[in-house]
């Protein structure tokens, strides 16, 4: 669930990763208005990076599928060898719909595999419902 504005506990973050300006924009935007702190990277490496640090705190990551440096199954695997992360929920987003991509990232643990483009509002919807499920 979604914070409410008269709540005093602290926003849930989440960490986009995308190499797209304008989506990692239009997902921020999204994120930040529901109530939710939001850090983005634009790429794989810089992603895997700020998950590796145990301080930091994520209650779920939005990753692109096709990006620089490290592609989002990359994010998605070196995630689930981080013994602080391994439960994180993981959306990955991709402008190509394969099925083998598709079974890679469900065999890895992805909570959702969406296609871009996306509706932000049935996105939005599937984080919160894919955050209540893991609370």
């Amino acid at each position: 669930m979604v914070q409410s504005p008269g709540d005093d506990s602290s926003p849930r973050r989440v960490l986009v990763a995308d190499d797209e300006p304008h989506i990692r924009r239009v997902l921020e935007t999204l994120l930040e208005s529901s109530g939710f702190d939001v850090e983005s990277v634009g790429d794989g490496a810089e992603a895997l990076d700020l998950l590796g640090d145990p301080t930091r705190d994520y209650a779920l990551v939005l990753t692109d599928l096709m990006m620089p440096e490290r592609s989002g199954l990359d994010v998605l695997a070196g995630l689930r060898e981080m013994t602080h992360r391994r439960g994180l929920p993981v959306v990955v987003l991709t402008a190509k719909g394969q099925d083998a991509d598709r079974k890679r990232a469900v065999a890895l643990g992805a909570a959702d595999f969406p296609t871009k483009p996306f509706s932000p509002r049935k996105l939005l919807a599937r984080i919160v419902e894919i955050l209540d499920e893991s609370e």
